[in-house]
């Protein structure tokens, strides 16, 4: 089966340098004549289509992943047929919209991060359709959604993987400007954002649990996080995810 991949942007080469690496083959892929396809081509030796109809007419399965405001007429007028699957990577694109504009092909929404080159993202999806798996499950732990507008809260997690990433930024950074080497404050930085992660997904107990063993009476991670309250911190973050969430409702 060839995979499709309509829109060839930062997060599609992310998706096919994981797809390349769990065994698929470059001529199990097709891409869209846009973006990276060229750079993407020649480093790989994956074929680049002559154009959207010759992808759709080849591909039964098909990874959108445009801006979200072109997914609709990157879908219109191309020849689906109800051998298709669509794998929507757009934020904030509601099925029915994708299904109006791709009859009478099926339609999964999918929201995985950047990590997914790393076989570490994970990634959310509605609906679970068997035919979207081999897209999906080599780019990491897959959490299937129950309905669509679970699905769309659940798409604010995207946009807090990269504010995380500015967390481990400035804390690397603050280390660095204390005296340690750079590379060695990025990596334990890193580091300590994974090692917190495990314990959040694997340990036993709710977080309430595992952050009051963390947060022992007047020890230093106490001291960090009355401080961060005194600032209102918590409040900034549900503000800042209650915009992403109003944005996606709005797309």
């Amino acid at each position: 089966m060839t995979v499709g991949i309509l829109g060839v942007g930062h997060l599609a080469r992310s998706i096919i340098v994981r797809l390349l690496d769990s065994g698929m083959k470059p001529t199990d892929l097709l891409l869209s004549p846009r973006g990276q396809a060229p750079q993407l081509a020649a480093r790989h030796g994956i074929p680049v289509a002559a154009g959207n109809r010759e992808l759709v007419e080849g591909c039964p399965l098909v990874l959108l992943a445009v801006r979200p405001k072109d997914a609709v007429s990157a879908l219109a007028g191309l020849p689906w047929t109800q051998r298709h699957t669509i794998v929507s990577a757009c934020a904030g694109v509601t099925i029915g919209k994708l299904r109006e504009a791709a009859p009478p092909a099926r339609i999964v929404r999918a929201m995985p991060i950047t990590a997914c080159e790393l076989g570490a993202s994970p990634t959310t999806i509605f609906p679970d359709i068997a035919a979207a798996r081999p897209l999906i499950d080599p780019l990491g732990p897959v959490i299937v959604l129950r309905s669509e507008e679970e699905f769309e809260t659940a798409t604010v997690s995207a946009a807090i993987y990269g504010w995380v990433q500015d967390l481990i930024r400035q804390s690397a950074a603050w280390i660095e400007c204390h005296g340690v080497e750079a590379e060695t404050a990025r990596q334990l930085m890193a580091r300590t954002f994974v090692a917190a992660g495990r314990m959040a997904d694997e340990a036993e107990g709710d977080m309430e649990t595992i952050l009051r063993q963390l947060a022992t009476p007047g020890g230093i991670t106490e001291l960090g996080l009355k401080t961060l309250e005194r600032r209102n911190v918590s409040a900034a973050w549900s503000e800042a995810s209650d915009a992403v969430l109003a944005r996606l409702r709005q797309s």
